[in-house]
């Protein structure tokens, strides 16, 4: 890959190049579980795939478009290099079981949140989700969650942790479910009984139809201020590739036709990163043995992006 002084890289970026002043820093932190799926998946390649591929992407964040010749004011765009990113490499978890990595990502995710204005967390499958909630150090009746997802991730826990029921392990660790929202869900990706374990517990979701009806960005800002109203001191951003259509996600083993696009996603990640309740954000559910053309992994590098860049313009949370 050639080398050009003048087009910095977005690899460069994560490994410590910024701007001697930034205006926020993020915490990154690799979490490559890989056990406890419920389709077995090798997720526990990705956060090395996601460094891998920033080297794809520059630090520019392109500003919109205008129409005619003249510029206009202001003429600006943004450069990633504003922002300091930290990055702590992978913890030691791909071949623990979900109960078993609970206190590693923990901590590690806690380590990452450490003077930073967030921690982004590369999974691993949807399991981190739980200890990553807990790393914020809150009292959990204290805490938001949002999830971008195609599934409910209800499932029972009798039989274990897993993929597939972190937000049902929430709800029993003690988030209440009125401090959940959830988009993207999909038809036919879920069952009556989960549904009705949301519906009980007082959780608040949007399908991918309705969020596309509605706007994504109206329905990312509704939820991010529903759960400010709520006293939440913290908000967690769990961001499931597979809530992407699947013609954009092959690597997810949960993506259904008719999820969300990359660009939809892309403008929701840069909305959580400028909200300031927004500490922690992780990337999930992406094997990338599975992908076609690393565009599911590439889809992941850019929301890694996104939500970095939203952290510049921080929005007020009174």
């Amino acid at each position: 890959m050639t080398d050009d002084p003048r087009w910095p890289r977005a690899k460069a970026w994560l490994a410590g190049d910024h701007e001697p002043e930034p205006v926020a820093h993020l915490g990154v932190v690799g979490v490559p579980l890989g056990l406890g799926s419920v389709t077995p998946s090798r997720c526990d390649l990705t956060p090395a795939a996601v460094r891998d591929a920033l080297g794809r992407f520059s630090t520019w964040d392109e500003p919109e478009a205008h129409a005619g010749t003249e510029r206009p004011e202001p003429w600006k765009g943004f450069d990633l290099r504003s922002i300091a990113a930290r990055d702590l490499g992978d913890l030691d978890v791909s071949e623990l079981e979900p109960a078993d990595a609970f206190e590693p990502i923990r901590d590690g995710a806690a380590r990452g949140l450490g003077g930073a204005d967030a921690v982004a967390l590369l999974g691993g499958n949807n399991a981190i989700t739980r200890p990553g909630v807990h790393a914020l150090g809150l009292p959990l009746e204290r805490v938001g969650l949002l999830t971008f997802d195609a599934h409910f991730d209800l499932r029972d826990t009798g039989e274990g942790l897993g993929n597939g029921n972190p937000v049902r392990a929430l709800l029993e660790d003690g988030l209440p479910g009125k401090n959940v929202w959830q988009i993207g869900i999909q038809p036919f990706a879920n069952s009556s009984a989960y549904h009705e374990v949301a519906h009980e517990a007082g959780v608040s979701f949007v399908t991918a139809d309705q969020a596309r009806r509605d706007g994504v960005e109206e329905v990312v800002s509704r939820a991010l201020t529903q759960l400010s109203f709520e006293g939440v001191e913290a908000i967690y951003v769990d961001l499931d590739l597979d809530v992407l259509d699947r013609a954009s996600a092959p690597a997810c083993a949960g993506s259904r036709p008719g999820g969300l696009n990359p660009m939809e996603m892309r403008a929701a990640a840069r909305l959580c990163g400028r909200f300031g309740l927004v500490r922690a954000v992780d990337l999930v559910e992406v094997d990338p043995e599975k992908d076609v053309a690393d565009m599911t992994v590439l889809a992941a590098a850019s929301l890694l992006l996104a939500f970095a860049a939203g952290l510049a313009g921080r929005a007020p949370t009174a």
